[in-house]
């Protein structure tokens, strides 16, 4: 808890991933890859319950070997891969009552450490808002982006004079998929955590990797080993 906020923690982890199959038990440096939210999630300050929502029996007996609490069996229904992730959310707030905030934990940010997530919490408080999701600085620009036609022409999508020099273009953010956290009535409310009222905690993009593919699997293992290496 920070001041008068009761934090509910949720990790949603279907057993359905696509890209890397199986991804939130694989292997990765030597944990299962959401063995690393549970255990920095368990550190903070701030989180008054922390809880896994899967479907997936697997997924759930290796959450609570690492002592992550297991409340509920989520429905089929919400793990299909056309369901919306807010829904996931809301019906894990609905099944745990009696919070003022719910923080979003994806397992598929394993380079995200208790730091991060404390210093994100103490700015939601600091700002006084209703939403804050994480973000960090794309790799490339929105601004030198382009669409494709059947024929291989290429369209910019913004219009007009686009910078040619890197210094010369407006800072960008995209989300980076490690926090999530709102007032559970507005989230309610407003079903995402998106809204012209969202404010965003920057991180460096060398901790926002989230895995979506082998290659970033491979390349947050690569990292990892690294760190561990250095002791």
């Amino acid at each position: 808890m920070i001041n008068d906020h009761k934090i509910l923690a949720v990790i949603p982890a279907r057993g359905g991933s696509k890209g890397v199959p199986r991804k939130n038990i694989r292997n990765l440096a030597g944990n299962p890859l959401i063995a690393w939210t549970i255990e920095e999630a368990q550190k903070s300050k701030y989180i008054d319950r922390l809880i896994l929502s899967s479907e997936d029996q697997e997924i759930i007996e290796v959450a609570k070997t690492y002592g992550c609490e297991v409340p509920f069996v989520r429905p089929d229904e919400l793990a299909s891969d056309s369901c919306p992730g807010i829904e996931v959310i809301l019906h894990a707030v609905e099944q745990s009552p009696g919070y003022t905030h719910v923080l979003l934990l994806q397992p598929t940010s394993p380079l995200r450490t208790v730091g991060h997530i404390d210093s994100f919490i103490e700015q939601f408080q600091d700002d006084q808002v209703k939403c804050s999701v994480s973000v960090t600085t794309p790799d490339k620009h929105p601004m030198w982006t382009f669409s494709m036609d059947e024929d291989n022409h290429l369209q910019p999508f913004f219009q007009g004079e686009i910078p040619t020099n890197r210094q010369q273009l407006p800072k960008a953010y995209a989300l980076n998929g490690a926090l999530y956290m709102a007032q559970i009535p507005w989230l309610k409310q407003n079903r995402s955590f998106l809204t012209v009222e969202t404010k965003g905690f920057d991180m460096p993009p060398e901790v926002s990797l989230d895995i979506d593919s082998e290659m970033d699997f491979f390349i947050c293992e690569c990292i990892m080993q690294k760190a561990q290496e250095k002791g």
